[in-house]
């Protein structure tokens, strides 16, 4: 068995939805990235790496290839799911936080975990997604931007 985690973090920029776990969520405000810059995905796709010990998402899915420029990250979800299984890994489950003050997460998160489940092709019960918040205390309390975190475990 093997266990990965994953971190990652994009500030906010004009925009009027952010991509979490491959949904569109409403809020005042969009994240500046390469992709759609969906930062959960993006951990989760670092968690899952790691624990294969193949990299990080950069390695697999640089940002300074126009290939990624503007690309839904369930894609990269799913290709990343690939790579783990080419290597001989199965996923167990995963378990993924998001750090922001707002958007508010809760009402989104079943659709986040079902399309998680989704892309990695596991039950529903084995993909958890939470949020929390950092009671107002660095850029994610001052609403700069939005982090997650993921950790994965992975069997042989």
């Amino acid at each position: 068995m093997r266990i990965g985690q994953g971190f990652d973090a994009h500030c906010f920029r004009d925009g009027d939805f952010v991509m979490l776990g491959g949904v569109k969520v409403p809020h005042h405000r969009g994240l500046a990235a390469h992709s759609d810059g969906d930062v959960l995905l993006h951990a989760l796709c670092d968690a899952l790496l790691g624990a294969a010990a193949l990299g990080d998402i950069g390695k697999h899915f640089p940002d300074t290839s126009g290939e990624f420029k503007g690309i839904d990250s369930r894609i990269l979800l799913r290709r990343t799911a690939a790579l783990i299984a080419e290597v001989g890994f199965r996923i167990v489950n995963v378990d993924c936080t998001i750090i922001a003050e707002r958007p508010k997460i809760a009402p989104h998160v079943l659709l986040m975990r079902e399309r998680i489940a989704e892309d990695l092709g596991l039950p529903v019960a084995t993909v958890s997604v939470k949020a929390t918040t950092t009671e107002k205390m660095g850029f994610a309390g001052r609403e700069e931007g939005i982090a997650a975190s993921a950790i994965v475990l992975l069997d042989s």
